[in-house]
């Protein structure tokens, strides 16, 4: 054991090679336009660098017309369908989430009996190895259930007889698994967190086979079990919406890369899970919750625009809420005009308001998405439309849901595992090259030094 004065001399070295890090880390900003670089692989148009090929899904916020683009509303296609013919296609069902997962996997919409035997298959993976719970999710439970996600998902490779077989029929095994557990890895290790660290009671409910995805999570998570028909309609939404999003999306592209160098379908999922943990991709909606929280404390009347024109102007300056000078939940890399989904969650957000008797708060947040579009657009001199982004009002939704804050982001993971698993099958049964971008090297040959003849 390290005494106070170990621990101290420990500190102000590693204070000291902090300096070292961030010198020898700092590149010459000129050199990405001398090199050509694609920063973010990006072009300097804003789209995205061309790396693959898919047909699981197209996302599009513009047309070209005479080699200009031209904004449009924003599209979004799963294996072909428009994603608002598929919501409106729902009609109430329940098991719309079932039914996107098995078009993002097989490529097409399911018949009834199709539908059904997916259903019943997907709920014969949804059950964890014996003492499972007890061995993995409550040994040193994480606060950022992130984590816990990737430490239950590599270690499912360890309760698998044939972990590294990539062939297509194992690939689909694993993929209904990975599928399958998400909910109950979340769910649980989140109680089992509030458990050990907030003195709270330990709640594991199983899954029933009767309710869908949605209706699941909210019967494992609250401690009556009970939610309403609107309710988990609403959640089933929000896993549709965030399913699949394109190959070129951080997390979905890890996949792509992780999976063409043929490793197993747990580490390719664990990489995914690391890149839709940060607050730029799948931790976005938390951001925007919190900015929230800080709009309301400092602007209490709700109805004065004014004031709320104020602040919002504030933070863009860098004076207010996290000065970091963004409005949370506003723009896109690629839509412009609109976000299919956010019109959609927009819609339901207005409905789940109405049951929940928050119909103020909602209106809020569309104040502030028509006012903080005005002012990016002025203060930013942008040369597109800007419009709010899914982000924007999925974490009102879930609050309304009383999903706590440490599920927003695995909430968007157990949508988001079947795209994954749509692409990796995707990419190992094409049998890609192993992706590897170029990366240019701008420092110096140097001879080498023996240690006694460094100063």
């Amino acid at each position: 054991m390290q005494n106070d004065q170990e621990r101290r001399e420990r500190d102000d070295r590693l204070e000291r090679l902090t300096g070292f890090a961030r010198r020898a880390g700092i590149i010459d900003p000129s050199f990405y336009q001398k090199f050509n670089v694609k920063q973010g692989l990006r072009e300097p148009n804003g789209n995205g660098v061309l790396t693959g090929l898919t047909e699981i899904s197209d996302v599009s916020g513009h047309r070209v017309v005479n080699g200009k683009n031209v904004p449009i509303e924003g599209e979004l296609y799963f294996q072909g369908y428009n994603i608002n013919e598929l919501v409106k296609g729902f009609k109430n069902r329940r098991f719309n989430f079932e039914e996107i997962s098995y078009l993002l996997l097989f490529g097409d919409l399911p018949d009834k009996k199709e539908l059904r035997e997916f259903i019943d298959i997907l709920h014969g993976y949804r059950e964890l190895p014996s003492k499972f719970v007890r061995d993995v999710i409550m040994k040193a439970p994480s606060a950022n259930i992130m984590n816990a996600l990737q430490k239950s998902v590599l270690t499912l490779y360890s309760y698998d007889d044939d972990p590294d077989n990539t062939s297509v029929q194992s690939l689909l095994r694993q993929s209904l698994t990975m599928i399958g557990v998400m909910p109950l890895f979340s769910v649980y290790a989140y109680h089992a967190y509030q458990h050990y660290n907030n003195d709270r009671s330990l709640i594991i409910r199983y899954p029933q086979p009767d309710l869908s995805t949605a209706e699941n999570i909210l019967h494992m998570l609250r401690e009556d079990g009970v939610f309403t028909e609107l309710e988990a309609r609403v959640l089933d939404i929000c896993l549709v919406l965030h399913a699949e999003h394109g190959g070129g999306n951080n997390s979905t592209f890890t996949t792509h890369v992780v999976s063409s160098t043929g490793t197993d379908t747990y580490s390719a999922v664990a990489a995914s899970l690391g890149s839709l943990k940060g607050p730029r991709h799948g931790g976005a909606n938390l951001k925007v919750q919190n900015m929230f929280e800080d709009i309301k404390a400092h602007v209490p009347n709700w109805s004065d625009e004014d004031a709320i024109r104020d602040y919002l102007s504030a933070i863009l300056r860098r004076e207010a809420f996290d000065r970091k000078g963004l409005i949370y939940g506003m723009g896109h890399a690629i839509y412009t005009l609109s976000d299919p989904r956010a019109l959609i969650i927009r819609e339901y957000a207005g409905l789940l308001s109405e049951e929940k008797g928050l119909q103020e708060e909602f209106h809020l947040y569309e104040t502030v998405e028509r006012i903080a579009a005005e002012l990016l657009t002025q203060n930013r001199r942008l040369a597109k439309p800007i419009c709010c982004n899914v982000d924007y009002y999925s974490g009102f939704v879930y609050s309304m849901l009383g999903i706590p804050k440490q599920l927003f982001t695995p909430i968007f993971a157990i949508a988001r595992i079947s795209g994954w698993c749509a692409h990796r099958l995707e990419e190992l049964v094409n049998e890609g090259k192993i992706i590897r971008p170029a990366y240019q090297y701008i420092g110096h040959h140097r001879a080498y030094r023996k240690l006694e003849d460094r100063s």
